[in-house]
């Protein structure tokens, strides 16, 4: 069983939810990451998520997009975010998972991404723009080397299809809540609870699902536990506190960890 599954399962036995908590690699400095991911984790979040900065992240709203040009400017590659999540597992054991859009494994090659993942702790990706149907070689390579490949549906995703996503995916699967970009939500739609009743038939007993893209807030996290999702996947929120307070380290530190804190108080199934 890989970390990632055995979070999952140790949360459900004590009636929690899963708090994944992702911000972008190098944003608004290299220096900074191992430090956010420390606030992070002191204030809850159950699984790292790292996103590998690109300069074509097509999945993600403006919020993220605006924190890769960051990153990407402060000089960050994807072997520096490699070592970023190294840095962070000689301190913490929580999970660390690596978003990344497939030029940058491609680059670097399937199995030299995966060995270096493996080697430096990583324990899942994401990677938004690889179809299942053409992640054969991706997997296998994955697999060799301990690394959850995790998937990705979303609301137009056909029960077919998502039969075949969920069969593929391990450690979780990432359900977009809506359909478009990333970014922070002021409400939760409706659509995206009924969403989630016709994704859990495909996972109950087979995959945890998590579910992500425009959640911000406790209250929103708090309904998709009690809607039957495993996990909360938070990012644009935290990634506009490193923006605000990318002047005051201190400052946004803070604010990050506070926030972990109110989401993870907020998904207590009991």
């Amino acid at each position: 069983m890989s970390e990632i599954a055995k979070v999952f399962q140790k949360l459900k036995a004590q009636g929690d939810g899963a708090l994944i908590g992702y911000v972008t690699g190098g944003d608004p400095e290299p220096r900074f990451t191992p430090v956010i991911a420390e606030a992070l984790v002191k204030g809850g979040v159950d699984i790292l998520e790292l996103g590998v900065p690109f300069s074509d992240p097509i999945a993600d709203g403006p919020t993220i997009q605006a924190a890769s040009v960051r990153a990407l400017q402060a000089g960050t590659t994807p072997k520096m975010v490699l070592g970023m999540a190294g840095e962070v597992k000689k301190k913490h054991s929580v999970p660390i998972v690596i978003l990344t859009y497939y030029n940058p494994v491609f680059r670097m090659g399937l199995e030299n991404f995966f060995r270096l993942a493996s080697n430096c702790g990583v324990d899942g990706v994401v990677v938004p723009d690889l179809p299942v149907e053409e992640a054969e070689a991706y997997r296998e390579a994955a697999r060799t080397c301990g690394v959850d490949t995790i998937f990705l549906a979303a609301p137009s995703t056909t029960n077919e299809r998502l039969r075949k996503i969920v069969g593929c995916t391990s450690g979780f699967l990432y359900l977009v809540s809506h359909f478009g970009v990333t970014g922070a939500r002021e409400a939760l739609e409706d659509s995206t609870v009924q969403l989630i009743k016709r994704v859990l038939p495909y996972t109950v007993g087979r995959v945890p699902l998590a579910v992500g893209f425009g959640v911000s807030k406790p209250e929103h996290a708090k309904l998709i536990i009690q809607s039957g999702a495993d996990g909360v996947i938070v990012g644009s929120a935290f990634v506009n506190i490193v923006h605000r307070h990318q002047v005051d380290a201190g400052r946004m530190l803070e604010e990050i960890e506070k926030l972990a804190c109110r989401l993870k108080e907020a998904m207590n199934r009991r």
